[in-house]
């Protein structure tokens, strides 16, 4: 017998495939009086329509989000550059039209120096895990918290976001959980313990990424548009970075251990190892080493974090560390996905619709803070719900678009306050076990619940918003922004 709650079933189904084709067709096709901006190119509506479809397909998800990203990059080559289909160009040129994008400026966000700083930490990454440089380090490391749950916790979540800075933060949550794993056995079935431990490795992992320029993908976006005048370094990204997830840490510590206290005087960790001596573990060693020291040292070489991140990717190569299997395994989809934000910004900027947007909507009757805290506040809200990348990528140019125009965030610092603080209220989206993989990862071990982690993940999304704030208020203090 055919149900209305299958029929709801069928037309969820069909929403999910149908309207990010429908709804970017529909805006295609209507005439541009009907939009709220006094003037409209034929560029800018292709524009929403795409900025449509991809906000449509990242949200939905009725194709894999790295695909969506594929997808405009190639539609932005048919319907927005000079080498697109021809019946799509015909009357390129004229005021009504507006101007094409240049083919090699689409194709180049796939090459652009940003990929190649993530393509360097992909390539540390994956030698440390190849070589058991990253085990190594947590059973060194983990040696001087002794065996009290709490401290033994602290030190999971210290060593989890110091991994998280240079690696995939999915790659060490699954790293960290099954060193977790034996340490979880002692626990007593209902000890809440085992609740805070369990999710100390998201959290810390989440929070980690946010300390260097290459530790989650929303940082790499934020670089984008923080050049010139706003430019930041690696080092100088590591110098507020590093405080802020020092001080996240801490409180999100304190909360697990308040919310879940563990019944357990004592606990024991083993992590069985010893570092490799053979040449090329000290290869990795060395260049791992050598790599992230000339990241710190900013530009005082001469090169900057791009060409630096290059280095690792040559040596392993050579040396074979790296071999064509190894390359297999490379993170590509997070480089598409992440590129193709890179050409869902140009779009939205070359052909003036973010400035347009911007500029028809009255910013400037607002108080700077509350279009800080709002843009804060919209970002968490849909990185709860959303990829963080997507976030990042949707809003990032509207973003910068905003803080170039609106003067009176000046006082605030500026275009750079504006994309900090976005930024990092992106990576801060961590209530749902869809809102990150660390999370997924975390909720598939059947240690912790949705509301458990709801619970947790809402304050230290709130704090963390509160705390970048005053972040950004004390490196406007010190003259940084």
């Amino acid at each position: 017998m055919f149900s209305f709650k299958g029929l709801q079933a069928i037309m969820r189904v069909q929403a999910k495939y149908i309207l990010p084709i429908l709804i970017p067709l529909v805006v295609m096709l209507l005439p541009a009086s009907v939009f709220p901006f006094e003037t409209l190119t034929v560029m800018q509506q292709r524009a929403i329509a795409l900025f449509l479809l991809a906000a449509l397909c990242w949200v939905l998800e009725p194709i894999p989000i790295y695909a969506t990203s594929v997808l405009v990059i190639v539609l932005e080559l048919l319907f927005l550059s000079d080498k697109g289909l021809i019946w799509f160009r015909t009357d390129a040129g004229t005021p009504e039209f507006g101007g094409l994008l240049h083919y090699s400026d689409i194709m180049a966000t796939f090459a652009s120096p940003i990929i190649m700083l993530f393509l360097g930490g992909f390539f540390l990454a994956m030698a440390a895990t190849k070589y058991r440089l990253d085990v190594n380090l947590a059973r060194v490391l983990l040696k001087p918290f002794g065996h009290k749950p709490q401290m033994v916790m602290a030190g999971l979540m210290l060593i989890t976001a110091v991994f998280s800075m240079f690696m995939s933060n999915t790659a060490t949550t699954a790293m960290m959980l099954a060193i977790l794993t034996p340490i979880l056995m002692v626990f007593k079935p209902n000890d809440p313990g085992k609740i805070a431990f369990a999710l100390s490795i998201p959290v810390a992992a989440n929070i980690g990424g946010i300390g260097t320029p290459i530790g989650t993908p929303p940082n790499a976006i934020a670089l984008q548009y923080l050049t010139g005048e706003n430019l930041i370094t690696f080092g100088e990204w590591m110098a507020f970075g590093v405080p802020f997830v020092a001080v996240m840490l801490v409180l999100a510590w304190a909360l697990l251990s308040y919310l879940f206290p563990s019944n357990e005087q004592s606990i024991s960790l083993s992590i069985k190892g010893k570092f490799l001596k053979t040449p090329k573990a000290i290869t990795v060693y060395v260049t791992f080493a050598t790599t992230v020291l000339l990241w710190l040292m900013g530009s005082r070489h001469g090169m900057n974090s791009y060409t630096v991140a290059l280095i690792p990717v040559a040596v392993f190569s050579m040396t074979g560390i790296i071999n064509k299997e190894d390359l297999k395994k490379v993170s590509w989809d997070v480089l598409w996905l992440v590129s193709g934000g890179f050409a869902l910004g140009l779009a939205l900027d070359k052909t003036g619709l973010a400035r347009l947007i911007v500029h028809s909507i009255p910013f400037e009757n607002f108080a700077p803070e509350i279009v800080l805290l709002g843009a804060a506040a919209l970002c968490l809200l849909m990185a709860n719900f959303m990829s963080h990348t997507a976030t990042a990528n949707l809003l990032m140019p509207i973003m910068a678009a905003l803080g170039m125009s609106m003067t009176s965030l000046s006082s605030l610092g500026g275009e750079a306050t504006l994309i900090l603080i976005v930024t990092f209220a992106a990576s801060l989206g961590m209530s749902l076990p869809i809102s990150t993989p660390p999370n997924a990862l975390a909720h598939a071990t059947g240690h912790v619940n949705s509301n458990q982690m709801a619970k947790v993940g809402v304050v230290l999304g709130i704090v963390g918003v509160a705390l970048s704030f005053v972040m950004v208020w004390i490196l406007r203090l010190v003259n940084f922004l």
